[in-house]
């Protein structure tokens, strides 16, 4: 009878602590990745006056930030069709970064299409990752899928911008701040759910 009710345990315990070092992961990279867009946005406000060598630079680095941070959360993320978006993310954002850096010699226009068509996608895979990480382990993830859709829906408005009168990179500020704000948050729920977790198993 001991021997019975006690085998359970020793299957459990591994599948508690793997979930416990994904929320532990992908807290610690929400929480830098949201931080990292915060002080981007900051410098970005004060620097984008004129498209210059400056400004380009910080416009190529914004993307390459979201693949580094894709090439982390893949090595952190099991074998599936989640894994595979993450690494789409990275290589488009890695892409997103090339095509900034070339489009910045034309001017806002330009910047505006190539930085809008990778918020459109990137914040479609960004849905896709979230929906998949619904769960007991990893909570609702509600910021990382408003975050997601509201990427979509303001790529569309920049490239609507770009073929208007007055376009500016002043929303680009604007984006980054929001983002960066969805991340944190993700990173918060996800230290509340593993205080959650721990009362009930405790």
């Amino acid at each position: 009878m001991s021997t019975h009710t006690s085998a359970p345990a020793p299957a459990s315990a591994p599948s508690i602590r793997a979930g416990e070092g994904e929320r532990s992961s992908l807290l610690r990279l929400y929480l830098v990745r949201g931080v990292l867009a915060l002080v981007w946005a900051a410098v970005f406000a004060g620097a984008h006056d004129d498209v210059d060598a400056l400004a380009i630079t910080l416009l190529v680095v914004y993307p390459l930030i979201d693949a580094v941070s894709s090439l982390i959360d893949h090595r952190a993320t099991p074998e599936g069709s989640e894994r595979k978006v993450i690494a789409f993310n990275g290589a488009l954002s890695t892409l997103a970064a090339v095509g900034i850096g070339i489009a910045g010699a034309g001017g806002v226009v330009p910047v505006l299409h190539v930085f809008g068509a990778w918020a459109i996608v990137s914040g479609a895979a960004q849905l896709i990752v979230g929906w998949r990480r619904r769960g007991p382990e990893l909570g609702k993830q509600w910021p990382t899928l408003i975050s997601g859709g509201l990427s979509f829906l303001v790529g569309i408005t920049y490239n609507i911008q770009a073929a208007g009168d007055n376009p500016s990179l002043d929303v680009l500020s604007v984006y980054a701040t929001g983002g960066g704000v969805w991340f944190v948050l993700q990173a918060l729920l996800l230290g509340w759910k593993a205080r959650q977790l721990r009362t009930r198993t405790t």
